[in-house]
């Protein structure tokens, strides 16, 4: 019975956003009626002065599907307010284009090579 709990909230889907020291998911999950329902989730790292270790703080929001539409109209609308009234004359695209040579830059094999001593 327990196997059954565990499988009916499993992961369907899941995008990971990267950014800066905040790691964005987004999951599409199950209910137990076999219904789906969307969770975003914050994370971001933290350093814990007590342990001197780090920890993670998270926050979620549940999204079902009778809101989808309305929560992506609204998030759509307020990000374009933010670009077209706020900040028109910020490039948003060179934002994707800096993460993509970033990305790209940490995929390459390093040009330093150190010399190896073998005794």
């Amino acid at each position: 019975m327990e196997e059954q709990k565990n499988s009916n909230r499993e992961e369907i889907y899941s995008e990971k956003v990267k950014a800066g020291k905040r790691t964005y998911f987004f999951d599409v999950k199950s209910t137990r009626s076999n219904d789906y329902y969307l969770t975003i989730t914050e994370s971001k790292k933290r350093f814990n002065k007590d342990d001197e270790g780090f920890t993670y703080e998270k926050h979620k929001i549940f999204v079902y599907k009778e809101d989808f539409n309305k929560f992506l109209e609204a998030l759509n609308n307020t990000v374009n307010h933010i670009k077209t009234e706020l900040l028109p004359d910020v490039d948003f695209d060179s934002f994707d284009h800096a993460r993509e040579e970033k990305e790209h830059d940490e995929a390459k094999p390093s040009a330093v090579v150190s010399e190896l001593k073998w005794d």
